[in-house]
């Protein structure tokens, strides 16, 4: 009876102390844990609204032939691993069969196939391609 009432205590320690630590834990990451900020995403500040590159995602549609393309553009350019990250998140808003490409990709190169890949789908005339080169690091 005494090992049960023991047992019990030492469980009820064991799962305060684990809740303890993970409330700390989660604390301490959420303030930058040694002080420090991590860095933001690299396009961060190329992403922002009043950066003024024109369309942005919340001024998409919810028109079924729009998000359509948007999602095949999407996949197309997935689906070119050559590509690099910053390619691969570019945005993508089409409004009325209308595709606008905006944010950072790594060369010219990528520009011109991240623009092909929305043309072949949308038709060449339906692209207008705001994409920038990200300066190398």
């Amino acid at each position: 009876m005494n090992q049960v009432r023991n047992w019990k205590a030492f469980t009820k320690s064991a799962t305060l102390a684990a809740a303890l630590s993970l409330c700390l834990g989660t604390a301490w990451a959420q303030s930058g844990g040694y002080g420090g900020q991590s860095p933001a995403p690299d396009n961060t500040r190329n992403n922002s609204p009043n950066r003024g590159a024109g369309d942005t995602a919340d001024q998409q549609k919810e028109k079924a032939s729009d998000r359509i393309m948007t999602q095949q553009i999407r996949k197309s350019i997935m689906s070119d691993k050559t590509l690099s990250t910053y390619a691969h998140n570019v945005k993508i808003v089409t409004q009325n069969g209308h595709v606008t490409l905006a944010g950072p990709v790594r060369s010219d190169e990528e520009k011109s196939a991240v623009e092909a890949k929305a043309a072949e789908l949308a038709g060449a005339g339906n692209v207008t391609n705001q994409l920038q080169v990200a300066p190398s690091k």
